[in-house]
This record gives C-alpha cells, sequence and structure tokens, in this order.
C-alpha cells in the first residue's frame, strides 16, 4: 500500500504505551526538577532557575522550543510542497545568533533584567513597558494556541486519538511541571523532548531509505521532482520563498523572535556567566541546522515516497500538516512502538513550546504588572503567585487553540505572528540601543505606526492570500494511486488554508501587491517603519535636546568579541574584574546584586 495511497493502519497498543511513557518521562522530569529545588523557592529559583544554568541545557532548550509540534509537523510538508528553499534559513539563523549573542545578550545581562521589557521602561517609560509586555502576551496566548491546536488536530485524524481529551492532557502535563518546577523544569525537560523529537525525523528517514533503495534514490527522486532548486534570486518581495525574503526578511524575523522575546531572552539570562549565555546561542545555532536538515530530510523521503499519488489530491488526509503522521502511521506501523515514537516527537515540540511560553508569560506578569503595584509580598505569597499565574496561563494557551484553528497553515500562520507583532517591538529596541535622539515620544509613535501597518498587511494577507505564482507550489500527481478517480499525472497542487482564506472569492486591488508581500518581510517592514517614523517623531519632539542618559542603555563597543579580544590586548585596564569581564567568565555583578537583596526579608520580591 506504501505510495499508492488508501487508509493507513491505526495505532496498536504499544504505540499506546510508548507515546503515554514519554509523556509522562517529561513530567517526570519536570518534577525531579521540583523535587531538587524545593528548598529554594524564591521567585529568581523559580523564573531564572537561580541565575546558574550552563549554555549546552540552555542552548538544547533553545532549540526544543523552536522544535515545536509546528516544525515537526510543518517544515516537512514545506519541503513536500516546495522544495528545500526553506533549507537557505540556516543563513538566517547564523546571522541571528550573531546580531542575538553580540548585541541584545550583553546588553540584557548587563541590565540584570528578569522582564525583556523591563529594558523598555529603562530607556524610554513605563507605558511603553506595559504595551510592549501585552503585546507579548497577545502574541504568546495566539501562537501558543496555534501549536497545541494544529499538532493536535493533525495527529487525531491519523491515530484517532481524541482532539480535546488529548489538548487538555497536553496543557495539563505542562502546567503541573511549570508550576511545581519553574524554569530549570522546563529547561531540563526541553533537553529530553529534543532527543525524542530528533529520533522521530531520524527513525522516518531511516526507514524511508530502506523502502526506497537508499538515500541516494531519495535525492534523486527529489532532484528530477524539482525539489531541490534552493536558491531564487528573484528580488520581487512578493515570492513567497526567494534567496532574499528567506536571508534578509528571515534573519530579522528570527532576531526579532530571539533577541526580544521572552521566551527566548528569559534563558539567556539564567545562565551563570556571560560567557554561557552567548555560547548557548551558538550551540543554539547548530542545532537549529541540524533540526531543519532533518526535517527538510524528511520531507524529501516523503515525496520520494508519494511522488506518484499525492494522499491529499487523492482524498487520504484533508490538510498537508497531516502528510508526515500519515507517513509514519503508512511506513512505521509494522514497527510497534515506532509510530507511538513519533507521535511522541510532535507533542514533545509542543510539550516544550508550551511550558516555555507559560514560564515566560508568569515571569513578565509577575514583573511588569504585579510588583510594581504590591511590593510588599511576602516570599510564600510570591512563590504560591507563580504557581497560580502558570496554572492560569495554561489554560489560557489551551483555550486559544479553538482561536488558533482559523489560521490556516500551521508553518506560516505560526511565523506571521511573531512578523506582525515582533517586528515593530524589534525595530523600538533598536532605536533605544543605537540611537540617543530617540525619545518616548518618538518610540511610542513609531511602535503604533509600525504595529498598524503590519497588522494591516498581515492580516489581509489572511484573508486574501497569494496566488500560486507568488507561492511556486510545485507539481504532484496521483497517477500511482490504486483508488483515485482520476488518472492526472500532475495535479494541479493544493493549499492548506484555513476558513479566513476560502470564503472570500473577490479579491480587491491590494489583493496581488501589498496583502502578497511574503510574511517573512513582515518583521523588517514593521521594524523599519518603527524606525524612519520613530526617529522623525523624537527629532520634531526635542530628542537631540535630551539630558545625557545612562550608558549601560546602549550597545557598547566591548560587547563584541572583535572589539573585545582588541581591546584587552592592546588597552590597560583598572581592574582584575574588567579583563574578567571582557573574557565573559565571571558572574554578571547585576545578578549578584539582585541575589544578595532576595535574601534580604524587606525585598525578597525584588530578586
Amino acid at each position: 500500500m506504501t505510495g499508492t495511497g488508501g487508509s493507513v493502519a491505526n495505532f496498536s497498543v504499544w504505540d499506546y504505551v510508548v507515546f503515554a511513557a514519554t509523556i509522562l518521562a517529561s513530567a517526570g522530569v519536570g518534577l525531579f526538577q521540583a523535587i531538587r529545588s524545593r528548598k529554594d523557592t524564591s521567585s529568581a529559583e523559580f523564573l531564572l532557575g537561580g541565575r546558574q544554568m550552563t549554555a549546552v541545557p540552555v542552548a538544547m532548550s533553545l532549540t526544543a522550543s523552536f522544535m515545536s509540534g509546528i516544525t515537526v509537523i510543518g517544515t516537512p510538508a514545506e519541503a513536500y510542497r516546495f522544495g528545500i528553499a526553506f533549507w537557505t534559513f540556516g543563513f538566517s539563523y547564523a546571522i541571528m545568533s550573531i546580531a542575538t549573542a553580540e548585541l541584545f545578550v550583553p546588553l540584557f545581562y548587563r541590565l540584570g533584567i528578569t522582564s525583556a521589557y523591563e529594558y523598555l521602561e529603562m530607556r524610554f517609560s513605563r507605558p511603553i513597558r506595559l504595551i510592549g509586555t501585552s503585546l507579548f502576551i497577545v502574541q504568546t496566548a495566539l501562537y501558543t494556541g496555534l501549536v497545541i491546536y494544529a499538532p493536535a488536530l493533525a495527529l487525531n485524524q491519523i491515530t484517532q486519538l481524541d482532539l480535546w481529551g488529548v489538548l487538555v492532557a497536553t496543557g495539563a502535563v505542562c502546567i503541573l511541571y511549570c508550576t511545581l518546577g519553574g524554569l530549570k523544569a522546563v529547561i531540563w525537560t526541553d533537553v529530553m523532548q529534543m532527543v525524542i523529537m530528533l529520533a522521530g525525523f531520524v527513525a522516518v528517514i531511516a526507514r524511508g531509505a530502506v523502502l526506497q533503495g537508499g538515500l541516494g534514490k531519495i535525492w534523486e527522486d527529489a532532484e528530477i521532482g524539482g525539489r531541490l532548486e534552493a536558491f531564487d534570486f528573484d528580488p520581487d518581495p512578493r515570492k513567497r520563498h526567494s534567496f532574499w525574503t528567506i536571508v534578509v526578511g528571515g534573519s530579522i524575523m528570527w532576531c526579532s523572535i530571539y533577541s526580544i522575546n521572552q521566551s527566548q531572552v528569559q534563558r539567556y539570562i539564567a545562565c551563570k556567566t556571560l560567557g554561557h549565555a552567548k555560547m548557548s546561542l551558538y550551540v543554539n545555532m547548530v542545532g537549529l541546522w541540524v533540526t531543519v536538515s532533518l526535517a527538510m530530510f524528511s520531507g524529501l523521503t516523503m515525496y520520494s515516497i508519494y511522488k506518484n499519488c499525492d494522499p491529499l489530491l487523492n482524498g487520504d488526509i484533508s490538510t498537508s500538516d497531516q502528510l508526515l503522521p500519515y507517513l509514519v502511521m503508512d511506513i512505521l506501523a509494522a514497527y510497534p512502538g515506532i509510530p507511538g515514537l513519533f507521535v511522541a516527537a510532535a507533542y514533545s515540540g509542543t510539550l516544550s513550546t508550551v511550558s516555555s511560553s507559560i514560564n515566560a508569560l508568569v515571569a513578565v506578569t509577575v514583573e511588569d504588572f504585579i510588583f510594581p503595584i504590591w511590593k510588599d509580598l511576602t516570599p510564600k505569597q510570591v512563590t504560591w503567585l507563580n504557581m497560580g499565574l502558570s496554572v492560569f496561563f495554561g489554560g489560557l494557551c489551551i483555550g486559544m487553540a479553538g482561536v488558533a484553528s482559523a489560521m490556516g497553515s500551521v508553518l506560516q500562520a505560526a511565523l506571521s505572528i511573531f512578523g506582525m507583532i515582533s517586528g515593530p517591538l524589534l525595530g523600538l529596541y533598536l532605536l533605544g540601543m543605537f540611537f540617543r535622539t530617540t525619545n518616548s515620544i518618538g518610540g511610542l509613535v513609531g511602535m503604533m505606526i509600525g504595529l498598524a501597518l503590519t497588522l494591516w498587511v498581515g492580516i489581509g494577507s489572511q484573508l486574501y492570500p497569494a496566488t500560486d505564482d507568488m507561492t511556486n507550489p510545485l507539481p504532484l500527481s496521483t497517477a500511482g494511486c490504486n483508488n483515485t478517480g482520476t488518472d492526472s499525472t500532475t495535479a494541479t497542487p493544493w493549499t492548506s488554508s484555513g476558513p479566513l482564506t476560502t470564503q472570500l472569492d473577490h479579491r480587491p486591488p491590494l489583493a496581488d501587491t501589498w496583502y502578497s508581500l511574503s510574511y517573512l518581510y513582515f518583521s523588517l517592514f514593521g521594524m523599519l517603519t518603527t524606525m524612519v517614523s520613530g526617529l522623525v517623531v523624537s527629532i520634531i519632539t526635542g530628542g537631540c535636546k535630551q539630558k545625557k542618559m545612562n550608558s549601560d542603555l546602549f550597545v557598547r563597543r566591548k560587547d563584541l568579541i572583535c572589539f573585545t579580544c582588541f581591546q584587552d590586548s592592546k588597552e590597560p585596564h583598572d581592574t582584575e574584574k574588567d579583563v574578567a569581564d571582557l573574557h565573559m567568565g565571571v558572574d554578571n555583578s547585576a545578578f549578584t546584586d539582585f541575589d544578595v537583596m532576595s535574601k534580604e526579608p524587606e525585598k525578597a520580591t525584588k530578586l
């Protein structure tokens, strides 16, 4: 039956056992960390792992959070439908890692912050900080709902697992170890989940290679099918994926995710030294390369098997996001437990992302909304507050899964959410970090203009999706299907649009121009409009006449590796600490001060 269409086997008893054991193991790791840290119930321990994490587990946690169920499900389908152009995101990951490690991490680490949005109050004003936090909460709730819902829906229709039962169970497991174990439980659980996810990809590729006669055959089929054309240098900004949209737009998009998003920043500042914080990003970069490579080759394996009988055109599945689960049940059902491992891999990605989101949402809520109002909370009250908020946000993310069901293809929808909101926020941070001219009025107006324009184009693109000549789906066939009603050899490629994108037949004039802008340019567009308008408004409102500001709020030359090495060899240092700081090998003094403060009863809630 493999590659010829038709129904596939259902879960066996061993699949259920492996799946359940994997999920319970995730909860067990989190509970172990909770028990291990039970004597230290401070907010610093819960939200930042005691600021004693090292580079490798943090890097694996960063990669695992990236490898959500959306990545496991959506990226192979991307390669199957559009080829390996997505592979060139490797360039974007490198640019993002360097920019984040050398510009943003030293700044946040030096300031000793807990919430990434504390910087906005330090540099601009408290209202801007609260707006930034609110945008993060909305964005994260939407994205997490998509992360929970999309894999669950795809796997439900293949494995017959109850959809909402699994959704609630997923949220419950995350809530359990997030509530009891905090960030340390999240990070160490991510490490285990990353290993499981990679194992799922390897199992698909290995079995596919056996069935198709080797990896060389898979590569040959992909080449014949036009799936290996990775570099398209067409500068048209409406092209969904070209070299320019991925490398230029994608780099900015990933910077907006990794540089200022609380879910990621919280991990860097949990590292015990700046050196570990920077190194976690570079190790994560390698992890991203490995992840995308395995996901892309899983998609090529899927194409090699189904090149003559596309399951969606044949009516075997209902959306493209079910392709990989369908393949798994098709080629691995003969090996009891292996399909269960793959489903566990997809859900491990979901657990990782959801738990990270919950922990980050708790951190920004406590730091940005609660502590400034209630300053006399006792350590015990703070502990119960953290746990209660973990439960609340876990429930909210499950509830948002229903909203996410209307977002269409999971991979593009997920990245579009980040682009529409994080792009303007990134522009605001860059205004603050690089331009002393920028004032709070300019920052606020610039962010509002950037946000309004990106939401306009982003929502418009959801209502009126780009046509095939901009998305470039590749041809597929149903000629080899056993039960197809057609004899087409290159049937028209399909799209996986949601309800929003299928009901609106009338296309306004902007649909094929403005609304067809590649989703990868949303962040770049939002960042540029925020910076330009913010600078103009700041100059008009007297930004050039601002008083001298704290230099710690700006990017320093010595933050960068190249200047650090130069200064280390050419310039004298006043103290041993200066030399140690240049080598990034000591604890951050700001964090040490916070830790000391946290041990004073009257300041216990201040970390």
